[in-house]
């Protein structure tokens, strides 16, 4: 299988490749050269910030299928997806859940209603930018050779947004650290070699059209990935559980200050009840907790314990003050102090 993949330095594009090469595949991996590729890949050089002319290096060249990562403005989508549609077999576009109509009801699969986008958008906000997408992918190639990966939460080794990383830093520091509640919630997320690993099963087996792509519901807890960030990391810790009224009324920020948790509720609702029967009969397989964050600990190691972080997304991550300010505070057996 001959792969071209529109990015593969970074996280999932990264994963992408790395699931690629284990297979054997031909890979050719078309980036700015910002970041190396991983060994084995052929690389091409360029910029799609910059419109049609910044492609010359795709403008020869055939392939089985194309993997696009791409986040940014959707006009970029449909100049590269109108540049191969007559030399590449199937494109493949890591979509996002996000396009699904605000709020998205509990369990909402596929066939949910979807956002408004334009595949000649400019820089537009994240779910019209992946909805753009979709589109100019499937202008493009057509419905029957496109495939939409409708990924939620991802994390793993490579991360660069920083969510499962702040959690393994955090936790290593050890003291009491606050674990938002409840231990037992539900959350549903998707490794990004699970991710690569699927993708690459559908292109080879010829599937279209979007996929919801987490893991189950039921997969894992908030209790269970802290858990897990408690033993990898070996650290002298008291994760500190707190209700999520408590947490929300010291003013405390969900996912962004507390990364990955939620509170039950509309946005919960939205990023953790996603139906992916779909993918689950299609193959989906995601590998247990404790791996995802032993080794996301383990690369974190490797690189001197700091993630790379995009330029584009804003930090995560609660800071000692305010965690510091919250405990002193909190009383579990009800009430502040």
């Amino acid at each position: 299988m001959k792969l071209l993949i529109l990015g593969g330095t970074e996280f999932v594009g990264r994963a992408v490749v790395e699931a690629a090469l284990g297979r054997g595949w031909e890979v050719t991996v078309f980036h700015r050269g910002r970041h190396a590729p991983p060994a084995g890949v052929r690389s091409l050089h360029g910029d799609r910030t910059t419109g049609p002319e910044g492609l010359a290096a795709l403008a020869t060249g055939s392939w089985d299928a194309v993997v696009d990562t791409w986040s940014g403005a959707p006009s970029a989508v449909r100049d590269a997806a109108r540049l191969l549609a007559d030399r590449v077999g199937r494109y493949a576009y890591v979509s996002s859940r996000s396009v699904y109509s605000w709020p998205p009801a509990a369990g909402l699969a596929e066939d949910g209603p979807l956002v408004e986008g334009s595949p000649d958008a400019g820089d537009v906000p994240y779910a019209e930018s992946k909805m753009g997408g979709e589109l100019a992918a499937t202008a493009a190639f057509g419905a029957e050779r496109t495939l939409h990966v409708r990924a939620g939460l991802i994390i793993g080794p490579y991360e660069n947004i920083g969510r499962l990383p702040w959690w393994l830093g955090r936790v290593a520091r050890g003291g009491t650290v606050l674990a938002p509640g409840p231990r037992s919630l539900p959350l549903q997320y998707v490794d990004a070699r699970d991710l690569a690993e699927w993708t690459l099963d559908a292109v080879a087996a010829g599937l279209s059209g979007p996929y919801n792509l987490v893991s189950p519901p039921g997969h894992t807890t908030m209790g269970e990935l802290l858990d897990a960030c408690v033993r990898v990391t070996g650290a002298d810790v008291e994760l500190r559980w707190a209700e999520p009224e408590a947490v929300l009324a010291a003013g405390l920020e969900p996912w962004s200050e507390l990364p990955v948790w939620l509170p039950p509720g509309e946005m919960y609702d939205a990023m953790h009840t996603a139906d992916v029967s779909r993918a689950v009969a299609a193959g989906l397989r995601c590998r247990p907790v404790e791996e995802t964050v032993a080794d996301t600990w383990a690369w974190l190691e490797s690189i001197g314990g700091v993630a790379p972080r995009r330029p584009d997304r804003p930090e995560v991550g609660l800071s000692p003050e305010r965690e510091a300010d919250f405990l002193a505070k909190y009383d579990p057996a009800g009430g502040d102090r």
